[in-house]
């Protein structure tokens, strides 16, 4: 019999159909004294652990990875690490409310204001009585407006560029219909824009890489302002509405003041399920006085419900040629 390496205790949930699979106990001590350095030393020594849990066999392409690690701010109630197919997210809005409803199904928190701590920054999260999780993100703003990038096959397509806890490229005028059954045609205009981005040398502030696409229409529904479809990177496609995705484009409507602060912003993703999402002008006391922000800087706040659909142990055996996933092709 096969002896065993590790034993990961995960908590499987999903926020408007993204799955979040939050890892709990079971993984190797992370060095740092910040968030930041344990991201790294998870890059530099467990990225096959990361691979492990995340791919086939033991899951799939949608998934995104939770790792919890000991809060290096007494503010927080956790630290988190996000992680998907191809890497590590600085940030997830899905994510954080699937980590919060699972943490509450552990009987850790209960009702009321919870903060995590991740490598982007602390998010406040509430838990509220309806089971429905508002999170308060990190800092958003846009900082290109209207960039145009000549793609193949799809001609001159022009869109923001805006940071949510991520880099995001949004497209309003891409010509393609968002709609579920229509997924394979999204997914594959969505991957040639961001090749278009990278062959221009378009990127975020700092040379920050776009690693999320961003396209936006009208929804069909009256109570909805928008509908999207977000690729997220490994090019899998985001099933919820993307709490960060929401985040910047919140913080493109605060630029062109076509949504008042505290206004209520519906936004619906491909599946139909959505986020309400609204904002506050960020103040000084919420940025880092090290970095420089645009003038319009936001605070945005994303509310949704994630449901925990499973509880179980992922075992990883010495011998099992899969044991640290099959790659993506």
């Amino acid at each position: 019999m096969s002896s065993t390496l590790f034993n990961f205790k995960i908590i499987d949930s999903h926020t408007g159909g993204e799955p979040t699979r939050m890892v709990c106990d079971g993984f190797p001590t992370l060095v740092g004294d910040t968030i930041q350095d344990k991201l790294q030393y998870f890059k530099q020594n467990f990225d096959h652990l990361r691979q492990s849990i995340i791919l086939e066999p033991r899951g799939n392409d949608v998934l995104v990875g939770a790792l919890l690690v000991p809060a290096t701010n007494p503010q927080a109630t956790a630290g988190v690490i996000f992680f998907n197919n191809t890497g590590y997210l600085g940030m997830c809005g899905h994510g954080t409310i699937g980590v919060i409803i699972s943490l509450a199904h552990q009987q850790k928190i209960t009702a009321g204001e919870h903060w995590l701590e991740t490598p982007v920054g602390l998010v406040k999260t509430t838990l509220h009585d309806d089971g429905s999780c508002s999170v308060q993100n990190v800092p958003s703003y846009r900082y290109k407006k209207q960039v145009a990038v000549q793609v193949p096959e799809l001609g001159l397509i022009r869109g923001d560029i805006a940071w949510g806890g991520n880099w995001f490229f949004l497209v309003s005028e891409h010509g393609q219909n968002i709609q579920a059954n229509n997924v394979t045609a999204l997914t594959q205009a969505c991957v040639q824009i961001k090749q278009a981005l990278v062959a221009a040398n378009i990127t975020g502030e700092n040379g920050g890489e776009i690693d999320h696409i961003e396209l936006f229409a009208d929804s069909t529904e009256e109570h909805m302002d928008s509908k999207n479809f977000v690729l997220c990177p490994g090019s899998a496609y985001d099933r919820s509405p993307c709490g960060t995705g929401t985040s910047a484009k919140l913080a493109c409507l605060a630029a062109d003041n076509n949504l008042a602060p505290e206004q209520l912003w519906q936004q619906q993703g491909v599946v139909g399920s959505s986020f309400t999402g609204s904002y506050q002008y960020a103040t000084s006391s919420q940025l880092d006085q090290t970095l420089a922000y645009p003038e319009h800087t936001i605070i945005p706040t994303i509310c949704g419900h994630a449901y925990v659909c499973a509880e179980t142990v992922l075992i990883v055996q010495e011998a099992d040629p899969f044991k640290w996933g099959i790659p993506s092709s």
